[in-house]
């Protein structure tokens, strides 16, 4: 079932970056690190979720999600990426972790054996979250040319694939990961 699920996911990725053809093992591995940090990212939203289970923090916390666009934005300019670029990608990792987060409070509301027990401190979750956005940006920077590239979209497929599969995602964080990549190929809008 995961697999089938892994699979799907693979395809929306595929279909939202407009990958067609087959990518080789070889030339994936390029944008393995990427991938690998975004599902990194995405991860963090388990302890985010349980944080904000049965208190009054939002998911959706807009003024929250527009500091990290802001500091991302900034960072990027800093290290001579294209800001637009940085602001959509990173608009889709917090999308991608917001999936996680109301999946697993729907998960909880149905499953009340499942709730967290323990209350993570955001405080703690935060820095760890800013040091993978530290490592999204160079991640970022260091593709540009495979992200420009037309066969981006297989190469981000194959890394998805091989991510997921190293990562065994279960199927709320598949396909918070593939949420997570769409504007990686979209740099030349």
């Amino acid at each position: 079932m995961r697999i089938r699920s892994l699979l799907l996911t693979a395809a929306a990725v595929a279909a939202l970056t407009g990958g067609t053809a087959a990518a080789s093992p070889a030339t994936d591995a390029s944008l393995v690190p990427l991938v690998e940090t975004a599902a990194q990212r995405v991860a963090t939203a388990d302890q985010v979720a349980a944080a904000k289970w049965g208190t009054d923090q939002p998911i959706d916390d807009p003024a929250r999600e527009q500091q990290v666009l802001d500091a991302m934005s900034a960072k990027a300019t800093g290290m001579g990426i294209d800001p637009e670029v940085v602001e959509r990608i990173f608009r889709d990792q917090i999308e991608a972790n917001k999936l996680v987060q109301h999946g697993l409070h729907a998960y909880w509301a149905a499953n009340p054996a499942a709730r967290p027990t323990e209350r993570p401190d955001l405080g703690e979750i935060r820095p760890v979250i800013d040091r993978l956005n530290n490592e999204l940006l160079e991640h970022i920077r260091d593709s540009a040319p495979l992200r420009e590239h037309p066969s981006c979209g297989p190469r981000l497929t194959g890394a998805y694939l091989t991510v997921g599969h190293e990562m065994r995602l279960d199927a709320l964080h598949g396909t918070a990961v593939g949420r997570a990549l769409p504007s990686v190929c979209e740099a030349r809008r």
